[in-house]
C-alpha cells in the first residue's frame, strides 16, 4: 500500500495549480481525505477534506481558492487551487484518516509561487 504524490511545481501569480495523490493497494471508499499545507517557518494549515460520493468540507479562509475532488477508479485524490499568490507557496500534503486515525501521509509536493 502506498500512496504517491504529484511532483514539485513552480507557478506564476496568478495561475491556478493541480495535485494528485493516488494510492495503490487501498481503496479510497472507506476514508476520509484531508489536504493540508504548510508554508516556510509556519505551521500546518487545513485546507479542507472530502469523502467518497460527500459533499467537500472547506476551510472559510481558503473555501474560494482550492477545490477537492476524487477519482474512485483511479484511487486518486485532486486539489484544484485557482489564483495562486506567493504566500501560496508551502509544501502541500494528503492525509487519509479513518475514524479519527490517521492512516498515512502523502510525501508532500512543493509549491512555489514567484514571479
Amino acid at each position: 500500500q502506498t500512496l504517491t504524490q504529484s511532483e514539485p511545481v513552480v507557478k506564476k501569480p496568478g495561475e491556478s495549480q493541480k495535485l494528485t495523490c493516488t494510492t495503490s493497494g487501498l481503496s479510497f471508499s472507506s476514508w476520509w481525505m484531508a489536504w493540508i499545507r504548510q508554508a516556510p517557518g509556519k505551521g500546518l494549515e487545513w485546507i479542507g477534506r472530502a469523502a467518497s460520493g460527500s459533499t467537500p468540507h472547506y476551510s472559510p479562509l481558503l473555501r474560494n481558492k482550492f477545490s477537492i475532488s476524487t477519482d474512485s477508479s483511479r484511487n486518486t485524490v485532486i486539489l484544484t487551487g485557482q489564483n495562486v499568490q506567493p504566500e501560496d507557496s508551502a509544501v502541500y500534503y494528503l492525509d487519509l484518516n479513518k475514524n479519527h486515525s490517521v492512516w498515512g501521509l502523502c510525501s508532500g509536493t512543493i509549491i512555489t509561487v514567484a514571479a
